[in-house]
């Protein structure tokens, strides 16, 4: 028996593949993964990640004045990269003293230690909602990673966000996996917005600090970082110029800073900056 022709003229089994290849077409690609054993860093956008070729971080050496920071942070890097247990991490405290380049630094050195067997994962803030995407994604890798949250502070009304966070950190029903282990940087160790006060609503606002505090509570290690004195900032200073063989006066150094209105690591580094640009070398 013959099949009847389409009411357009074609063959209906051809007619069906050509709908459903322009449903294909029309129907959005998957983003492609990269190779997650591949590289030192990614930067994950919420769906899909991206790989950093070159991790960029300077030596621990060089970080000077958190050496107790320090130490906390190595120590437990390297007990992620090793596959022993290790903590969430909340690097908390002054603007420019070295949280997120410790960070980064920690994730190199460790990298160096046990080759190909950690890396550093950095997600947005704005990303927080794709979390579990990245972790199912993550947990089938046979290697150890380290999320990275930076600056992070969230503002009134913003319940979802911290309630994301401590569903990962403790207490959720879906288990954070084994091998990954969360770091954030904030400038507040109750993580709330900048411009939170007390004055409009003092028992709303109490309560929003208490719920950022049940947050921050969930971090195995809290580490604060403190404003730097005039010590520590020139020592910092030293470093870089020993490194990068630069010639420089303390009182100069000094003036910088008072022009800057600070005295941080932050400062620091774009003294030794402005070094190299008037010895007319490159960093």
């Amino acid at each position: 028996m013959t099949q009847p022709a389409s009411p357009t003229g074609g063959d209906p089994a051809t007619l069906l593949t050509r709908i459903a290849e322009a449903l294909e077409r029309l129907a959005p690609q998957a983003a492609e993964q990269p190779d997650w054993m591949a590289h030192p860093a990614y930067v994950w956008t919420g769906s899909c990640a991206r790989a950093v070729e070159r991790l960029d971080a300077p030596p621990l050496p060089l970080l000077r004045g958190i050496d107790s920071q320090k130490e906390r942070v190595v120590t437990n890097v390297e007990r992620l990269a090793a596959g022993h247990a290790a903590h969430d991490m909340l690097l908390w405290g002054s603007r420019g003293m070295g949280k997120s380049a410790l960070l980064r630094s920690a994730v190199r050195a460790a990298d160096t230690a046990h080759p190909g067997r950690i890396a550093l994962v950095q997600i947005a803030q704005e990303a927080l909602s794709g979390m579990a995407d990245l972790f199912a994604v993550l947990g089938r890798v046979p290697r150890s990673f380290l999320v990275f949250i930076d600056d992070l502070g969230f503002e009134e009304g913003d319940g979802a966000g911290p309630r994301i966070l401590r569903s990962w950190l403790e207490g959720g029903v879906e288990a954070r996996p084994r091998n990954v282990r969360l770091a954030v940087t904030s400038n507040r160790r109750v993580i709330v917005g900048r411009s939170m006060t007390e004055q409009d609503d003092p028992i709303n606002a109490r309560d929003v600090v208490d719920e950022r505090l049940a947050l921050a509570d969930r971090f195995g290690l809290s580490i604060g970082f403190h404003n730097c004195d005039q010590d520590a900032y020139l020592a910092i200073i030293e470093g870089y110029a020993v490194e990068y063989d630069l010639r420089w006066e303390a009182s100069d150094a000094l003036e910088w800073s008072r022009r800057r209105g600070a005295r941080s690591g932050r400062v620091a580094w774009q003294y030794v900056n402005e070094l190299a640009g008037r010895a007319g070398k490159a960093l």
